[in-house]
């Protein structure tokens, strides 16, 4: 064994408790860790260089070892082993050797999540300017590239991206004709739905030119293009005021030095009365930072935040929380459904891109399913507006039918 192998051998020994993980060495060198109970995992190394790359970055290291082959897994089990791996890190921690590379993270996170204008545009070309049908392979045919909604078990992902978008417009309290300003509005099926089903006005911002080409398209099949208008803009550069205003998935590309501006510029829109509504994922344990394969590959400039990191951001600018809603496994399910369906899809995704990028994509869903299920990622639900009297006295209106009685509002 080298000594980046003995480093593996020393990290895996550290992490590894519960569960086993049998790795082969690229000398042959055969290890086992954990207790030997179930569940069981074998990795074959067949690059030499792994290891090293691990040690001195596992996140990266792990998943671009597995993008390029440098190791299999028996029965190709990445979702077993991923599990494996991110349930013992949240129990046992990274040993010693790991902490002054993670502490340097930390350190430079605000220049890494530094994401001006151009700069937030040309992040979010990188991933959702993508081909539009390798997004069919896996979404729900509304194309909700955000967490579903599960209230009830056994719900089909189309039915629970429903709810979640219902859900959602109740916490909005709309009333039809107001006007609503939809930021980060992606394909358009928020837009769509708040219009066509609530009789909102709905101006939608996205930076990516295929999200606001497809949105458009469907604006105009829908005939509602007295009632949408769909711009390719950022949100910065809005200037009128809205009665709502709804972020579903989009804050966690706003980066941390731009907190106190995105909730400033929600202030800003939201007019003497209003209820914004912000959905997003952070992550319930203290700060922390981005995955280094993640930034690479998937979400440049992207974070997660705590919760104490957006709140405090939000009572900076003055803006009131009315409501704060934590969804824990709903996205872990999600990612379920979405994996089950792009794996259906592997060949057709193998003639859109390359074997490669298929394995990336597939380590992205499966490893995200596991940060919800083990590394204390959820989902914020922030309810906002000006004022405590904004909104009713009780959540009521949350689960009420169409029959009954609206909600009764704090300054009646």
């Amino acid at each position: 064994m080298t000594v980046w192998d003995f480093l593996v051998d020393r990290l895996a020994r550290h992490i590894l408790r519960s569960g086993t993980l049998l790795i082969t060495y690229a000398d042959g060198t055969e290890r086992r860790y954990g207790d030997g109970t179930a569940p069981q995992v074998r990795m074959q190394i067949h690059d030499p260089a792994l290891t090293r790359q691990i040690v001195r970055n596992p996140d990266l290291g792990v998943g671009e070892g597995y993008m390029d082959g440098a190791f299999t897994l028996q029965d190709d089990d990445l979702s077993g082993f991923l599990e494996l791996l991110l349930r013992n890190v949240a129990r046992s921690g990274m040993p010693w050797f790991e902490r002054p590379m993670r502490l340097w993270k930390h350190l430079n996170r605000r220049i890494a999540q530094f994401n001006p204008i151009g700069k937030a545009e040309a992040n979010v070309a990188h991933h959702y300017d993508l081909s539009g049908q390798l997004y069919e392979l896996f979404l729900d045919r509304d194309r909700q590239y955000s967490c579903a909604y599960f209230p009830r078990p056994g719900m089909s992902l189309d039915a629970a991206q429903e709810a979640k978008k219902h859900h959602i417009a109740r916490k909005l309290l709309l009333e039809p004709g107001m006007s609503v300003l939809d930021i980060g509005c992606g394909w358009g099926g928020m837009a769509l739905t708040l219009a066509r089903d609530y009789g909102a006005r709905v101006v939608g911002v996205t930076l990516s030119k295929e999200q606001h080409a497809y949105a458009l398209a469907r604006v105009r099949a829908a005939g509602l293009e007295d009632r949408i208008e769909i711009r390719l803009c950022d949100y910065r550069t809005v200037r009128e005021s809205f009665d709502r205003v709804v972020s579903v998935g989009m804050f966690e590309h706003v980066g941390l030095p731009h907190y106190r501006e995105y909730f400033g510029r929600v202030r800003q829109v939201l007019k003497p009365g209003g209820v914004a509504l912000i959905h997003f994922i952070g992550r319930v344990n203290r700060p922390g930072t981005t995955s280094d394969w993640v930034t690479k590959y998937i979400f440049p400039g992207g974070y997660c935040p705590a919760m104490s990191e957006a709140s405090a951001a939000i009572e900076h600018e003055r803006l009131v929380v009315a409501d704060l809603e934590i969804w824990r496994i709903h996205y872990a399910d999600t990612l379920r459904h979405w994996l089950g369906r792009f794996e259906a899809h592997l060949d057709a995704a193998r003639a859109l891109y390359d074997e490669r990028f298929t394995r990336m994509w597939r380590f992205y869903l499966i490893s995200s399913e596991m940060a919800f299920r083990y590394a204390g990622q959820v989902v914020f639900q922030y309810q906002l507006c000006h004022e405590v009297q904004d909104v009713p006295l009780a959540r009521d209106y949350l689960y009420a039918t169409p029959v009954e009685e609206k909600p009764r509002m704090a300054a009646e």
